[in-house]
């Protein structure tokens, strides 16, 4: 997906703070519309402010469930990504992806599409005609300094449900509950969701390493000591070996969890795009300006896509320097 935003803003994550056993923070979402009037709206809850990076997770949008017929669904023409990975993952629906790869496929419920931008690749999504409601996340993840510049590709992964103490996790990316999924990651992360019914819980295992958000999609659950409510995600810092989820509401309740070694590396993301630098930034911003909007080379570093419309031209950058974001 990408980021329609027509003034992102430039977000530069530092080095980690210490880690230990921190209480949970409570991350709030802002809501931001995909395209026009009728647009298909989402919930973003990462990057922001408080929090820019969960691991090497830093882009997290929360959407649904939404009636198409009244929002048109998920239409995001060809748009440029550098240097992350996207995970696209569903509850509800049905997108179309296409890229410059060559690669097309569906996004569907249990399924992972995770496409590696790498040095740079264009991607199309569009929610299928046959779907009615589109319900999901759209993740990414930033890739470190080592692979940032690799071959672009594309993988997607049908994810089998497991069954621990009742809650039943889908466990997309790395290792969890003696699972470990076949998504390839360029850090040591985890993905999963995990369907809680009324009343139950679980104790899960964890990297001490590792840092954890849980985004509560649907009813309310308590997480590592605090409650957190729906379209909440709720954050700790690396230092914990284990976490206890329990859903505290009358329905069923279902969370996203998001794990990882804190990256590490300052990185600077700004609309699609995550690099290192100013310079890197506005040049391939100018890149995909020439190469794909005004057509100058459509075999360039982003590619074409087979698409029936136009792709997407960049923001305009601001007019100064971009700077951190603190």
């Amino acid at each position: 997906m990408s980021n329609l935003e027509t003034e992102p803003a430039e977000i530069v994550s530092d080095a980690p703070a210490v880690p230990g056993a921190d209480p949970v923070v409570l991350l709030q979402p802002r809501d931001v519309p995909l395209g026009g009037p009728r647009a298909m709206g989402v919930r973003r809850t990462l990057p922001q402010r408080e929090r820019s990076l969960i691991g090497a997770w830093c882009f997290v949008d929360h959407y649904g469930p939404d009636d198409v017929s009244l929002t048109g669904g998920m239409v995001v023409p060809p748009h440029p990504h550098t240097g992350l990975q996207t995970a696209s993952w569903l509850f509800a629906g049905e997108v179309e992806h296409r890229d410059s790869v060559g690669s097309l496929a569906l996004v569907r419920p249990g399924e992972l599409n995770l496409m590696t931008a790498g040095a740079g690749i264009s991607h199309s999504e569009v929610s299928t005609p046959n779907t009615t409601a589109l319900h999901g996340v759209q993740l990414w993840i930033a890739l470190p300094e080592l692979t940032r510049h690799q071959e672009p590709h594309f993988e997607n992964h049908v994810i089998a449900p497991i069954l621990r103490a009742g809650v039943t996790l889908h466990v997309f990316l790395g290792s969890l509950a003696g699972h470990t999924a076949a998504a390839t990651g360029d850090t040591p992360l985890v993905g999963a969701q995990i369907d809680l019914p009324a009343g139950s819980s679980i104790d899960l295992e964890v990297e001490g390493s590792f840092e954890h958000g849980v985004l509560v999609d649907t009813g309310t659950v308590r997480f590592a000591g605090a409650t957190v409510q729906q379209n909440e995600l709720g954050f700790v810092r690396a230092g914990r070996t284990g976490i206890h989820l329990a859903n505290t509401g009358d329905g069923p309740a279902r969370v996203v969890l998001l794990g990882g070694e804190p990256l590490g590396e300052q990185i600077v993301m700004w609309w699609n795009f995550i690099g290192r630098s100013h310079e890197e930034i506005t040049a391939w911003r100018a890149q995909w300006q020439l190469e794909v909007i005004d057509e100058a080379d459509p075999a360039g570093r982003f590619g074409q896509v087979a698409y029936h419309g136009k792709a997407l031209p960049a923001p305009t950058l601001p007019t100064v320097r971009l700077k951190p974001r603190s």
